[in-house]
This record gives C-alpha cells, structure tokens and sequence, in this order.
C-alpha cells in the first residue's frame, strides 16, 4: 500500500492530502513533489537500500514525506522519541547505528543554544552529530545541522522487494534497549488491515496524526487532518472538518470531551485501555459508532471491539475483542497472549526471526474474542495470592469515573497492600462515585482492593497511558 500511495501521488494535483493548524493545507501534488525531492536528495547523500536513517521529525508534510522517499528508496528508519531522555537516545542511536539522522530544528535544539526551551518543550535529545551526520528537515535554526532540501530532478529508482523498513524503539534500559523491527511486507499487511477497518473515502477528512493513518487514508484518498494538541482547539477542530473517522488516544478522547467536542462518523481509540464507558461517552456525543482497538508495536492492529459488544461484556478482563483478519492468537503456558500474523514484526533488533510474539498481556480466548487480564509485570502478590489488575480494573469504570488503576503497595514485609485509584470525572461528586464502586468492589472477591484512592491518575509516554509506577508511589503517600 506504501508504494501503491507514492505511484499515486501526482504533480498538479491541487486535492488537500494534509491539514495542519492553521496553515494552507499540503496538497497531494505538493505532497507528490516533496516525496521526490527528498528521495532525490537522500540519493544524493549516497544511501541505499538496506541503509539505516535516524528519524526525529515533527509530524507534517514533510515528515510524512521524507518517511514515504526512504521507504520508495528502501532505507530503514530508526524512529527516535524526543521525550526519551539523552542517555536512552544515545544508546538506542549506537544500537542502531544510522547512517545520517535527519531531525527538525526543535529535535536539535536541546543540544545547543535552545537547550532550556527545548526541555520546557519536553525535547530532551543528545547532539546527534557525535553519532552520526545530521541533517535538519524543514526550517533550519541557528545551531542546526545543515538543511537537507529536496533535490531537483527526477525520483530516483524505487527498491523492489522485501527488507526492513522501520525500527522503533518500545522499552529497555539504556544499556540494553530494546527496539521492534517491522519489514516492508509487515508493515504494509498492517496498513491493509487499518484501511480495510476505517474504509476511508475520497474528499472527506479523516482526523489523526499517525504514520498508521496517514498512509491508508491518503491512499483512499481522504485528506487527513493532523489532531490539535490543546483541547479546546481539538474540539473546534472536530466541529469545524466533520470528519468521517477519528483516531485519537483515550487521554485524547478524555481532553476533548472535557472540552465539549462534538464527534461525527466514525471513531477509533488505541495505545492505550479504552473503556466501554469511554466509548459510549463519544457515542453520545455524535459519533455514528465508536470502537476500541487494541495494538502492539509488534502487531498492529490486532484486534477491534466496538462500544455496544464492550459495554456488554460482563465477564472478568478487558475485552478488546475480535481478532483482525489474518492476526492469529494462542495463550501460552504462563498464561500471556502470543500473536502472529502478516503484520507481526519480524523480530528484535539483534535478535532472531520469531513466528510468534510474546505481548506481554496475561489473557484468554473467549467464544474467539480476545479478553485481557493485564500486564505480567503488573501482577500483585498479596498473601499467596496472584492478582492481575487488568481483571479487574474495568469494572471500576462505574459512571462518574474517568479512569481507574489497581496497584501493589509494599507492606514492609515482603507482602503487598492492594489500592485502587479511581479519577472521577469533572463534575463528578466523590461520595456518588464511592456509592457507585461498592457493588463491582464486592464483587472483587479476595481481589478487592484494601484501600480505594480518589485522585488523578499519573500519566506518561507519547501516548499517555497510566503511570503504574508513579500511581504506586502516589498511593503509598496516601
């Protein structure tokens, strides 16, 4: 689908391809230009297939075509978060070992003279420059690398075959990260799957700003619109492009309804947990029908619960539904989920080729659909007794609450305490939502938490998921 998108854009189509702020859209003729430019231009630097390319660009025009030139010339692209850290960025850089990073002028500020915004802006990266040449996409700051421009002339030969395409960095420490490769078949699957499910449609917008949605909705030949960051603006932004589909994140979700957006067509919520309650919150405020969809970097997407079949599932876990056409799913002997399929990544890096993928999740198959019991490394020893959280923490979406966490607490002697904390929601009055608890607490059985916590839940990372550790600490202080 990547490369059938890149055949597809054409100069002089004046089409809207992508929409950010308040800037004139990106056409897909400008689109179709910038792709051939920077494909050009990273021909010129002398890469190749096979190559590998650090990549910490904004989204925009120009990150998404830079990305579409080094997957037409087979490049491979190291994906570097800027909130990581230095140390964890310079150990993944020496991991993957790139040729040339390309990165914006924010991305390379922290490193010079912008240093104290950059931080305040939660960039965070090393000078680039001592791992590898570096060179600035878009405008170029004083104390920046050089820029690359796209290059004049044609688009250079395109690679046919497989290959990798894409490492991103998911977790590790920074002596020993740990980054998920997808080649160009799998992520292409993947991206086929996204289309297939979202089914976008020539003209009308499609809001999110993720590579995953960008390509096959530019490919159905929708513009996309890039999400705005502040709520306000985001639910304006809603009321304003109508979209036909949304993908934005639950804190995303959360944010805009709090600030009274309106949603239309229809709407998808992942990387993180999406509650039923969540779900029918934006089914009540407009959209036709909204669906939770449960993703890996390994594996994405891997499956899809819409909000009527989640609201009434009244089993113990999280369902997060049917599996995706082609994904295939099996419970090991420790009782985590492993999936496989054509989208899977093909391995670690440094690691071998593995069929199967190890995600981490304790679950079961229920009649086929796919029902999580939590994160293995978030169980809960109390007395001689295993508690996985994910069992239990979506019955705590009770109406009032926003988002609901249980966590160990050492005991001091050896054991660990149980407490659930609960953020209710704006206007949510603290003794209604206590009443409300009582009934899924009791039903909790020897799980129940001995102590229950009002309060806002930490968040972290690029998606914003719950913070177990930091909610650990914030509920040993309680």
């Amino acid at each position: 689908m990547i490369g059938e998108l890149i055949a597809g854009l054409r100069t002089g189509d004046n089409r809207p391809a992508i929409i950010a702020g308040r800037r004139p859209p990106a056409s897909r003729g400008d689109l179709a230009d910038l792709v051939t430019g920077y494909a050009a231009a990273l021909h010129a630097e002398g890469l190749a297939a096979g190559d590998t390319v650090g990549f910490a660009v904004r989204p925009g025009p120009r990150s998404l075509a830079t990305m579409l030139a080094a997957y037409h010339l087979g490049l491979r692209v190291a994906v570097l978060d800027p909130t990581a850290g230095p140390d964890v960025l310079l150990a993944r850089l020496r991991l993957a070992d790139p040729r040339l990073v390309l990165a914006d002028s924010a991305a390379q500020a922290v490193a010079g003279w912008a240093a104290p915004l950059a931080r305040r802006a939660r960039l965070a990266l090393p000078d680039f420059a001592e791992l590898a040449p570096t060179r600035t996409i878009g405008r170029r700051l004083p104390g920046s690398a050089p820029v690359l421009a796209p290059a004049a002339g044609p688009r250079p030969p395109g690679h046919d075959g497989d290959g990798d395409a894409v490492i991103v960095f998911t977790s590790g420490t920074t002596s020993s990260p740990r980054a998920v490769v997808h080649t160009r078949a799998s992520i292409t699957a993947g991206m086929r799957v996204v289309h297939d499910l979202v089914r976008p449609g020539p003209g009308r917008p499609v809001l999110g700003g993720t590579f995953f949605v960008l390509v096959p909705s530019l490919a159905g030949e929708a513009p996309v619109a890039l999400p705005a960051r502040r709520p306000a603006a985001l639910a304006r932004q809603l009321s304003t492009l109508n979209p036909q589909a949304t993908y934005l994140t639950p804190p995303q979700l959360r944010a805009a309804l709090a600030a009274g957006a309106r949603f239309t067509g229809r709407v998808y919520s992942g990387s993180a947990p999406v509650s039923a309650t969540l779900l029918e919150r934006v089914r009540a405020s407009g959209a036709d029908r909204a669906w939770g969809v449960y993703a890996l970097t390994e594996v994405f997407p891997a499956a899809v619960v819409e909000a009527t079949a989640k609201s009434a599932f009244t089993g113990d876990g999280d369902l997060v539904g049917d599996l995706l056409p082609g994904v295939r799913a099996r419970i090991g002997d420790d009782g985590q989920v492993q999936l496989a399929g054509p989208n899977a990544a093909d391995r670690y890096l440094g690691s071998a080729p593995a069929e199967w993928i190890t995600t981490g999740d304790i679950g079961r198959l229920d009649a086929g659909r796919l029902v999580l019991g939590g994160r293995a490394k978030d169980m809960i020893l109390r007395g001689a007794e295993n508690i996985y959280p994910g069992l239990y923490e979506p019955a705590l979406h009770v109406p009032g609450v926003e988002l609901a966490v249980i966590v160990g607490v050492p005991a001091g002697d050896g054991d660990e305490r149980v407490v659930a904390i609960v953020q209710p929601a704006a206007g949510a009055v603290p003794a209604q939502v206590r009443a409300a608890l009582r009934e899924p607490l009791r039903r909790m059985g020897s799980a129940r938490p001995d102590a229950v916590l009002l309060a806002d839940i930490p968040l972290a990372g690029r998606s914003r998921k719950p913070d177990r550790a930091a909610a650990a600490r914030l509920a040993a202080g309680s």
